[in-house]
């Protein structure tokens, strides 16, 4: 997937409000959301939940709103790509 288009499509669905891929602001950094869930096979589709419905107690105290607003597959396409982030130092 193309880092750039997706960081466009994050930024379009209002991801970034929160959320960056390096360093945590109100939520949690992408490369740690990767970090943290890499081996779990059933990540995927707990996270599509979370950023659908909104969550809290993962990442300390801050509550995620919901992204009902966002359509489904952006939130799959997303996701995935998140999850196959990995951290320079990582390569």
């Amino acid at each position: 997937m193309d880092d750039e288009a997706m960081i466009d499509l994050a930024w379009d669905s209002g991801c970034m409000n929160c959320h960056d891929v390096d360093r945590s602001l109100r939520g949690p950094a992408w490369l740690d959301v990767a970090e943290r869930y890499r081996d779990d096979d059933e990540a995927f589709e707990r996270l599509v939940e979370t950023v659908r419905e909104g969550g809290s107690g993962n990442w300390g105290d801050e509550r995620m709103t919901p992204n009902r607003r966002v359509p489904m597959e952006d939130i799959r396409t997303l996701v995935g790509w998140l999850l196959e982030l990995e951290s320079e130092q990582e390569e």
